[in-house]
């Protein structure tokens, strides 16, 4: 009881930390108007120049806007979701609880590791902190929870094991191929601006990639912790979608020049990975609900 209560307790402080960060990044409107920067490679990067995201390129503090209402809008009223289910107990709740905290624990990671320090980065710290605690609590909860049922029979195992090697290739490709020719020109990869390392990469490569593999490697193998891991890459995907759409428009108006390629082909396949990965766990919620069912 007192784990469950600590876990509610935290997941209800990252819900408000979260929603006091995206408020302030949206609304907080103190700058002027976007500057040009000397960089230290010789370059040069325009910088966004107003509100939170003052010290961040036009690029990512544009995008961070569109992220911002992405987690206000739908990150936060999904996690007092989730929060909710989880009180009342069963599959669905712990699998949607660690999905959701594995989400803010991405955002944020990001946010405290790749945007330009602003007055916020406490925060983002202490909702990193905040995340990866809770979610190292309700994870292992959930695959212990999916295991004690004993039969994967409702839940969806050769399609989404398919989905997750065709989103960690994707992703593997989207961020691999433009370093390696960063590499071969002996230059930094585009959109580094001002920034000393690409923080998204990193993490991605590093984390989100080969979790993709090893998921879909253990839900083939009917692995509870694959399925675990799984829901938290389905909400990740599902959420990114329309955060790409929304930071793709804020960039637009921020004047940041697209030629109709390189947005449509982002929004594009974002679009379909995370209308497929919204279907998956929606799929996936149905079949813990069978088997939280006595007798389901």
């Amino acid at each position: 009881m007192r784990v469950t209560s600590g876990l509610i307790g935290l997941s209800s402080l990252i819900a408000l930390l979260a929603m006091v960060a995206a408020v302030a990044g949206l609304f907080t409107g103190e700058g002027g108007e976007s500057f040009l920067f000397s960089t230290l490679r010789g370059g040069t990067a325009r910088i966004f120049g107003r509100g939170l995201y003052r010290y961040d390129t036009v690029f990512f503090g544009a995008g961070f806007r569109g992220q911002d209402v992405v987690a206000l809008f739908f990150g936060v009223p999904l996690l007092i979701t989730s929060i909710i289910l989880y009180q009342r107990g069963g599959l669905p709740g712990q699998f949607l609880l660690v999905g959701v905290l594995g989400y803010f624990l991405y955002l944020y990671a990001s946010m405290a590791l790749g945007a330009a320090y602003n007055r916020l980065f406490l925060l983002y710290v202490a909702l990193v902190s905040a995340s990866l605690f809770a979610f190292l609590q309700v994870l292992p909860s959930a695959a212990s929870g999916l295991a004690a049922a004993g039969t994967f029979d409702a839940l969806p195992r050769r399609g989404l094991a398919a989905f997750l090697f065709a989103s960690g290739a994707v992703t593997l490709m989207v961020w691999l191929v433009p370093l390696l020719e960063a590499l071969a020109r002996g230059g930094p990869p585009q959109r580094m601006d001002s920034y000393t390392t690409m923080v998204t990469y990193a993490l991605d490569l590093a984390v989100i990639t080969p979790a993709t593999f090893v998921s879909a490697v253990l839900v083939l193998q009917g692995s509870a912790l694959g399925y675990a891991v799984a829901s938290t890459l389905l909400t990740l995907l599902a959420l990114l979608a329309p955060q790409i759409i929304l930071s793709t428009l804020f960039q637009r108006a921020a004047g940041v020049p697209f030629s109709a390629p390189e947005w449509l082909g982002p929004v594009i396949g974002f679009v379909i990975l995370g209308a497929s990965a919204t279907w998956l766990l929606i799929t996936l919620q149905r079949g813990l609900a069978a088997l939280s069912v006595p007798g389901g």
